[in-house]
């Protein structure tokens, strides 16, 4: 263990290269402010997945558009090298901000929620697009739509933004005037039309936390169903084959930001696969990369 440890300092400055020389993208999810430093030092190279709903917990009213520029500016500026990718408000499941007045349901997983209850408020939705074009002005900034199930959300979300473009440069206000916009793959339906998909996406982020609860029929939080909750399921992994593939067809850069990118033995598998871009919780950053840095792809 302590020379594992040794192991892992020592790869912290080092790029995530296979042992045959293939690139691999190693970024960081940042959930907090607190975490974006912990990213940088551990050498992430940029966040794949920065959640917004800290922006909206623990408050009565919603953030200023202002707020959301000042921090998504922040995070971009500490990696002024690499990409920053923001999803857009992942409300509702197991987040309920007071800001929001979210209803009461008998199943809030498959409910009012993410992208739906975005598009069903466009007044907050349309607040942090302009804070994300504002944003990414000089800055590799994406945006991600998280839970998305059809095309037309997709499609909806893209003329809003452009929408919303348009207005700042007619108001004179100096923003981006697009960015990429990214689906992330969540659900079986997702993974279904993954190629349809595609063509109205510039990439893909899979969440394969949901993806497998929504798969097997399993809630991620019951103790009682834990060792059955696996990514390594074969209806999993055939999900995660058909959306790389539905990527690489269309040209498009696919990634894994769920919780089965941070775990060695997973990580293994995943590159085994082909997947050349992950994003794991800063702690996690020193130990996959170790390990992209040590197995070789015919090992995995």
């Amino acid at each position: 263990r302590h020379r594992l440890e040794f192991q892992l300092e020592s790869v912290v400055g080092q790029p995530a290269v296979t042992p045959d020389g293939r690139r691999i993208a190693l970024m960081s999810n940042v959930d907090l402010p607190d975490e974006i430093e912990s990213a940088v030092r551990v050498g992430a190279e940029g966040v794949g997945l920065l959640r917004t709903e800290f922006l909206l917990t623990g408050r009565a009213v919603l953030p200023t558009e202002q707020e959301q520029v000042d921090y998504f500016r922040r995070v971009s500026l500490a990696f002024p090298d690499h990409p920053v990718v923001i999803r857009s408000y992942d409300v509702g499941g197991d987040k309920f901000p007071s800001a929001f007045r979210m209803p009461q349901e008998a199943n809030p997983f498959l409910g009012w929620r993410s992208i739906r209850v975005c598009l069903d408020h466009p007044e907050i939705f349309r607040a942090q697009l302009r804070a994300v074009l504002r944003a990414a002005v000089d800055r590799r900034i994406q945006l991600l739509l998280p839970l998305i199930t059809t095309v037309d959300e997709v499609l909806q979300s893209r003329e809003m933004l452009a929408e919303e473009a348009e207005g700042l440069k007619r108001a004179g206000v100096r923003a981006a005037e697009s960015l990429p916009v990214g689906v992330m793959i969540e659900t079986p339906a997702a993974t279904l039309i993954a190629d349809q998909l595609a063509e109205v996406s510039d990439f893909f982020s899979i969440g394969t936390n949901d993806l497998t609860q929504y798969t097997l029929a399993i809630d991620r939080g019951n103790a009682r169903l834990a060792d059955r909750f696996t990514p390594h399921h074969p209806a999993i992994l055939r999900q995660l084959d058909m959306v790389l593939s539905a990527g690489e067809a269309r040209g498009i850069p696919v990634s894994v930001c769920g919780e089965m990118a941070s775990e060695p033995l997973s990580a293994v598998l995943l590159l085994g696969m082909g997947f050349t871009t992950l994003s794991v919780a800063p702690p996690s950053v020193p130990l996959v990369k170790w390990v992209v840095r040590s197995v070789p792809p015919t090992a995995a």
